[in-house]
């Protein structure tokens, strides 16, 4: 092992020029290869990824006084856009959450009214239910863009229970929910109860 160190030590400090003996006992000399032949030092870099191990108490003080190298700074969150466009496009923050929120608040109010003065929901929205939609929709839409023309982002408030994830759950369902119970009132030609 130690020759087997001692030539490669020999090969990398010297270059190829070095002459060695190999196995079959016969002496070749680097050098009478003009193809190997190099005239510059060859390094070795050795990259660590990863955290760095921590050190022990047997490191002695050569070692230990090396400088460390800085952590890496965290990852920056991307900048939230607040512009109108880019709030209200296809694939921005507010269309589903705006949409959500007055679906759960109109199936529930739906459900409410049905059950309370046994009407449809075409029939509450021919009795004055525009009036009201218009209103929620209006005090719901200016609710939920405020915070995201301030940069604050939905995901940022969600905590325990009450989850971003969640609130666009229920939003969905309460989409299919007022779509269903519209649908089945229709076919049916009343009251769901």
């Amino acid at each position: 092992m130690a020759t087997a160190s001692f030539n490669m030590q020999s090969v990398f400090a010297g270059g190829l020029t070095t002459t060695r003996k190999i196995n079959s006992n016969k002496l070749f000399s680097a050098g009478s290869f003009p193809n190997l032949k190099r005239n510059y030092p060859v390094g070795v870099r050795c990259m660590a990824e990863g955290e760095p191990k921590k050190e022990d108490s047997t490191a002695t003080p050569a070692t230990s006084a090396l400088p460390k190298s800085p952590s890496p700074p965290p990852p920056m969150k991307p900048k939230v856009s607040t512009k109108f466009s880019d709030l209200l496009a296809f694939s921005g923050p507010a269309p589903e959450r705006i949409n959500g929120r007055l679906a759960m608040v109109g199936f529930v109010a739906a459900l409410a009214v049905e059950l309370s003065k046994g009407e449809n929901v075409l029939s509450q929205i021919s009795d004055g239910g525009v009036s009201w939609f218009l209103g929620t929709t209006a005090i719901l839409t200016l609710a939920s863009l405020v915070p995201l023309f301030k940069g604050i982002t939905v995901e940022s408030k969600s905590k325990g229970i009450m989850t971003s994830d969640a609130e666009l759950w229920n939003g969905r369902f309460a989409m299919l929910g007022l779509v269903a119970l519209a649908f089945t009132e229709f076919v049916k030609g009343g009251t769901l109860v």
